[in-house]
């Protein structure tokens, strides 16, 4: 996997888009990736699904390089939250205490 990230991070280099000013537009296609997974999530396609993850990915990546932190500490900050988290599944949403 971090290599993976490592190919990521510098295909964004090359590509000009590791600029710090230009997160917001990062998120916009953050988003816009996070709606094609949902429709290929809802009509069960499942190569677009994994692309769509996958692109989720890729953009994740690039905007926590933008906004100056590793995506290793930001999935390490999530972990370290939900880690000890109580609760329960109901219909299949986790509900916290």
């Amino acid at each position: 996997m971090n290599n993976l990230v490592q190919n990521v991070e510098k295909w964004a280099r090359d590509k000009d888009l590791m600029v710090p000013e230009n997160a917001t537009r990062q998120m916009l296609k953050v988003m816009e990736e996070l709606g094609e997974t949902a429709s290929a999530l809802a009509k069960n396609d499942q190569a677009e699904l994994k692309d769509g993850i996958g692109d989720v990915f890729v953009t994740m990546i690039i905007l926590a390089n933008q906004c100056g932190f590793s995506p290793y500490e930001c999935l390490l900050t999530a972990w370290n939250e939900i880690s000890d988290r109580k609760g329960v599944t109901v219909d299949g949403i986790f509900i916290k205490e």
